[in-house]
């Protein structure tokens, strides 16, 4: 018999987070998250996402044991300001059982139900900041700090429980060892030139502070147009750029701005903290936070998390300018390896920043949805 509890206090959250550490403890591949981190992203107190949301977090139990959990959330501006019709969930994991996924999910149909939603969609988190999508391939491929891992069968239970692909992501690397900054670096010059723009680097945090209100309103017009984007607002930029902004390695954060001193595009890419996140077992301390100051450090690893170009300069080569600077900050590094993290399957301009790159696409994940 499967009974369903809500993790309604720090107690039961935490037995909510620790049920991923069980059912992954011997996968090579799953990433712990920090304990702590996660706590605060469940703490309706600490997380401005609550202000403009809402989520319920459910344990599965079998025979007195927890076999699986999930979060059905909504976000009320997706709903009234978008005017999509539609509730989360997110947070999930489940030992193989499709019987615990098919109750699971009934908690999240009754919430959508109650507030006359006309679908679900998952997994996802609270905005577009959070972790997306069910891995469908690349299991034997290392996670990385902003994905969620799962077992294959995920996939398998969501079909044959009626829910369809909505969208797919894909995530891809190359190598940084045989890459020829020369194309870059001329077109780089030539657009600069044509276009009177420049590129700002940092090597303290506090000297980024000051753009950031200006990147997060770039990123929210830059991806304005795609499916289910709900923009970051002020009081989450603030949230985002104190618990962000400070743990990035200055040098990873560049932005281009015009003659005229408005950003019109900006990169954020992280040190891989992959490694250090398994050191760390889920826990900043005793030695979590060196393995992470370490990684920061010394990483060879690149993640790109974030590009945005304001749309007039889509398509007029400005990322080589980025490329340039990072050609010279990851030559400095010794990075050996660039990771893309999850990029909408329909998102042809972010896949076309690529193409003179030889990359591979080494994950495939998706969001999953049904009609209420």
């Amino acid at each position: 018999m499967i009974t369903i509890k809500k993790a309604e206090n720090k107690k039961d959250l935490k037995e909510y987070i620790l049920f991923s550490f069980e059912l992954y403890k011997n996968n090579p591949y799953w990433i712990p998250p920090i304990i702590s981190e996660e706590l605060e992203t469940f703490d309706k107190t600490k997380n401005p996402a609550f202000q403009s949301a809402e989520a319920h977090f459910y344990l599965a139990y079998k025979e007195g044991k927890i076999v699986g959990k999930i979060a059905a959330i909504i976000n009320w501006d997706e709903v009234n300001i978008l005017k999509k019709s539609k509730v989360r969930f997110g947070w999930f994991d489940v030992i193989d059982d499709i019987e615990v996924t098919k109750a699971l999910l009934e908690k999240v149909y009754d919430l959508g139900r109650q507030h006359n939603l006309e679908m679900v969609e998952g997994p996802i988190g609270f905005s577009n900041l959070d972790k997306v999508g069910v891995l469908v391939e690349g299991f034997e491929e290392m996670g990385n700090m902003v994905t969620w891992y799962n077992m294959p069968y995920y996939k398998d239970h969501f079909e044959k429980l009626g829910l369809t692909k909505e969208k797919e992501y894909i995530e891809s690397s190359f190598s940084f060892t045989n890459i020829d900054p020369a194309p870059f670096k001329k077109i780089s010059n030539l657009v600069k030139q044509r276009y009177q723009l420049r590129a700002i680097n940092f090597t303290k945090t506090k000297e980024i502070m000051p753009y950031v209100d200006e990147m997060f309103d770039l990123f929210n017009e830059t991806y304005a147009k795609l499916q289910s984007f709900v923009a970051i607002n002020p009081i989450q930029k603030e949230y985002f750029k104190k618990k962000y902004i400070g743990f990035i390695n200055p040098e990873y954060i560049k932005f281009i701005l015009d003659k005229d001193n408005k950003m019109v595009a900006f990169a954020i890419v992280m040190p891989g903290f992959s490694d250090a996140l398994k050191k760390a077992k889920g826990k900043l301390f005793p030695f979590g936070f060196y393995h992470l100051l370490h990684a920061r450090k010394h990483s060879k690893e690149a993640v790109f998390y974030l590009i945005g170009v304001t749309p007039e300069y889509q398509s007029k080569g400005i990322t080589a300018i980025i490329f340039e600077e990072y050609y010279k900050v990851f030559t400095a590094k010794g990075i050996h390896t660039c990771v893309r993290t999850p990029e909408l399957e329909e998102n042809n301009a972010i896949h076309n920043l690529w193409k003179n790159f030889d990359t591979s696409v080494k994950k495939r994940r998706r969001t999953y949805s049904k009609k209420l």
